[in-house]
């Protein structure tokens, strides 16, 4: 008999707006005590102590827009965020400092997350959608030198860049991008070369999420629809339909896999986070806590496996975290 689903281990509270997005800081000095950082609809970040299930510092420099991405760069006094005021912020957390360094104006309305990539020590690659609506620009941080404007033949019909995720086999090796549209396709770019090297029609509305395994070249991807879509990339760097997962009701608005590569967390639309086995896409719990749609899901991967966490951040304007982690 399959053992019931757990509840949470705990919940933040005290947003009081909805969650848009949420990342996880394992580094540090103290490994076994991760942060956890969110953004919200009413344009906080807030920084969690998760030893006392606390926020210690709300961040505002957003003009009280909904922030819909946040991340550390090396570090967790090292912050970027993401706004609905078309800025990217850059943050100094350091001595408790609550300070705005740097920023970068996208002129971009959606609400497509920006892709981080650490290409050296203290070098950064990020992915963002642009002014003109079908583009996606990367820059170089934090030196803001852009690298290439990655723009779709004429003709194409992609419409706009819905979620972005920036990857390289291993240090060394050429980044490349995964983009998916609005039309519902997924697209591979070389960003050396400027170009596409590869598309596939995944699904029949825009991509909400998507996430990539590099080390097994494949990705899963979802949308308003009630299937997951799961797909490979070969050796000639051309993207293929793996398999399809039905889902019971539609609507994935985050996807995250977990950084062990065993299994996966879905934000859904129905409230739910599902969890599935990252080889065979085998379900394996449904979370179900939260009264509103699910906005966002997020792995912690500090060093000490069983302490391990799920979050996940919902228009009820709770946090939820969980521990899944299994010795398996």
């Amino acid at each position: 008999m399959a053992l019931p689903p757990p509840d949470p281990q705990f919940v933040l509270r005290g947003t009081s707006a909805a969650v848009h997005t949420l990342h996880f800081s394992c580094g540090g000095q103290e490994p076994d005590v991760p942060v956890l950082f969110s953004g919200s609809e009413n344009g906080f970040i807030h920084v969690w102590n998760l030893e006392t299930h606390r926020a210690d510092t709300a961040l505002d420099g957003h003009g009280r827009k909904s922030v819909y991405r946040v991340e550390t760069m090396g570090g967790k006094n090292r912050l970027l965020s993401q706004g609905r005021d078309q800025r990217i912020c850059l943050w100094d957390l350091a001595e408790g400092r609550t300070s705005v360094t740097d920023s970068v104006f996208t002129e971009n309305v959606g609400f497509c997350r920006c892709s981080l990539l650490k290409v050296a020590e203290g070098r950064w690659l990020m992915a963002t959608a642009a002014k003109a609506l079908e583009e996606v620009q990367v820059l170089e941080l934090p030196s803001k030198t852009s690298v290439c404007t990655l723009k779709p033949e004429v003709g194409a019909k992609l419409g706009m860049p819905m979620c972005l995720k920036l990857w390289q086999l291993n240090c060394g090796s050429q980044p490349l991008l995964l983009a998916g549209y609005e039309d519902g396709s997924v697209v591979l770019w070389n960003l050396s070369m400027g170009k596409a090297l590869s598309q596939l029609v995944c699904h029949q509305e825009p991509v909400m999420s998507l996430d990539f395994d590099s080390e097994k070249a494949k990705g899963i991807s979802g949308s308003s629809e009630k299937v997951l879509s799961i797909w490979s990339l070969n050796e000639q760097q051309n993207l293929q339909v793996y398999k399809t997962h039905k889902l019971v009701n539609a609507g994935i608005s985050d996807i995250t896999i977990r950084p062990d590569k065993k299994i996966l967390a879905t934000a859904g639309w129905d409230h739910r986070i599902r969890i599935f086995g990252w080889k065979k896409l085998k379900p394996l719990a449904v979370l179900d806590y939260h009264t509103a749609t699910i906005h966002c899901v997020c792995f912690s991967d500090h060093k000490n496996p069983s302490g391990r966490l799920l979050a996940a951040g919902s228009k009820d304007h709770r946090i939820s975290i969980w521990s899944i982690y299994t010795q398996t």
